[in-house]
């Protein structure tokens, strides 16, 4: 039996144990998955997704199908910590910040520069990471917060959140995180890729009704935090082969007209070199790729099919540079070479220049591209 003066001391140390008064439920916040923002009439909009954990959390009972519900709430402030705070007033539950994975921008704000004050007052929040995808958007954020992933998974397995599973696949355009887009608006070369988001009604069918998909149709292209101009997928087919991060793509040969082979690509490298000549500057680009057959069409000696691959890429290249030289973006980096080697030239140029925008048509000058087969796929390479 305890004894009555020792009760008395436990039951005294239980009251004063403070406990975990303020512990919220997992299921009573409003966990914000990703941000959007616009401008409009002198006003910032703050558009945010809100999904419900317990609804797809992976376990045991979760019905791999069933329609998970998102949430979109809209706020409007002359800041953009206004805009944001104004969800508190209806959220209904305490908003946390430290989920979200992705910001979207809308075309609006970027065509008036705003992107660096959002990023900026975002990055005020203890709670958000840097390491954020971010994309623009022609399309209302609204729609583009509703879309679902196949099967109606949620838009957590989308490419608005986890865009690296379709990249490992087909690497055309390379998602990018906030640092990155900042880190690269502020260095001296180049230009900063901002991947755009679409909707896609024409390819997923449920049944026999149609199923709209979120994908990557083009990017925004940032110089010094503005827009320079907009460039579809098809635009930047030539940037892909000097990311060197690139996992795997395909590409025809060739790719205009009917091809003999389809060939999937991996493992580029790549080295620019500027050439000063006669106070201007011009840069030789060189490329190395592996690459396997994908589908054989006509039949081909695989020497011949290195070289016919190889114009391909030179091609793609010089098209996506000259694509970028109407909307005065160096889309496929080349100054950056100019700035870590020879800085004082790169400086020396820009204060010549009072257009800041310094390639030309001659400023791409040789492109060499050398393609090594390694594998014909499951069958032997019988070209």
């Amino acid at each position: 039996m305890i004894p009555l003066r020792r009760l008395f001391g436990i039951v005294i140390s239980l009251a004063l144990l403070s406990g975990c008064w303020d512990a919220k439920e997992i299921q009573n916040i409003a966990y914000v998955t990703a941000l959007g923002f616009d401008y409009v009439d002198g006003k910032y909009k703050a558009y945010a997704q809100v999904l419900n954990f317990s609804n797809i959390a992976k376990n045991e009972a979760t019905e791999i199908g069933k329609l998970v519900p998102a949430w979109i709430g809209q706020g409007e402030g002359k800041t953009v910590t206004e805009s944001m705070s104004s969800l508190y007033s209806t959220s209904q539950q305490r908003v946390l910040w430290g989920h979200v994975r992705t910001i979207i921008y809308s075309e609006n704000l970027l065509k008036q520069a705003k992107i660096q004050n959002i990023y900026s007052a975002v990055n005020r929040y203890r709670e958000i990471r840097y390491n954020i995808l971010m994309y623009g958007t022609k399309e209302p954020i609204t729609k583009i917060f509703a879309q679902k992933s196949l099967l109606n998974f949620s838009p957590i397995e989308s490419i608005l959140s986890t865009p690296e599973q379709v990249y490992s696949q087909l690497s055309l355009i390379k998602p990018v995180y906030g640092y990155k887009v900042i880190a690269d608006s502020n260095e001296g070369g180049g230009s900063c890729m901002l991947p755009s988001l679409a909707i896609d009604n024409k390819t997923w069918l449920e049944d026999e009704q149609k199923k709209p998909m979120l994908k990557m149709n083009g990017a925004y292209m940032l110089n010094n935090h503005k827009l320079a101009g907009w460039m579809s997928v098809e635009d930047l087919k030539g940037s892909r082969w000097l990311d060197r991060d690139l996992e795997r793509t395909l590409t025809n040969v060739p790719d205009r007209g009917d091809p003999v082979a389809t060939v999937v690509l991996i493992n580029p490298h790549n080295a620019i070199t500027p050439i000063i000549v006669d106070g201007k500057v011009h840069y030789d680009v060189k490329i190395t790729v592996q690459a396997y057959l994908d589908e054989l069409i006509e039949s081909i000696s695989e020497p011949n099919l290195e070289k016919e691959t190889a114009k391909v890429l030179v091609s793609q290249i010089r098209n996506t540079f000259n694509k970028g030289l109407t909307i005065k973006s160096d889309v496929l980096n080349l100054e950056d070479s100019l700035y870590r080697s020879n800085p004082h030239k790169w400086h020396k140029l820009h204060q010549e220049k009072e257009d800041a925008f310094l390639l030309t048509k001659d400023s791409l000058h040789d492109v060499e591209v050398k393609v090594h087969f390694i594998h014909g796929g499951k069958y032997k390479s019988k070209m």
